[in-house]
């Protein structure tokens, strides 16, 4: 599984329901994800791709669309 179908499954877990977003669609605005599902979304996305992501990232900005998360997570799998 690429790492966009992983992103996406995990957030359909948090979720609850199917993503029918694009990439760049924004996960909070379409009603998708809220607040309180992202903390719940940082602690899969920490186990399933062996990162830690600090509270001060804890910020829906940067969590708001599949392509940021990619970014994001690109960025920090590098470190």
């Amino acid at each position: 599984m690429d790492k966009l179908a992983k992103i996406r499954e995990i957030i359909e877990t948090v979720a609850g329901k199917a993503v029918e977003a694009g990439p760049e669609d924004s996960l909070f605005e379409s009603g998708l994800l809220d607040s309180f599902a992202l903390v719940d979304l940082v602690a899969a996305l920490e186990q399933a791709f062996g990162v830690r992501i600090p509270d001060a990232d804890l910020i829906p900005q940067r969590f708001d669309s599949i392509a940021r998360i990619d970014r994001y997570l690109a960025t920090h799998l590098a470190e």
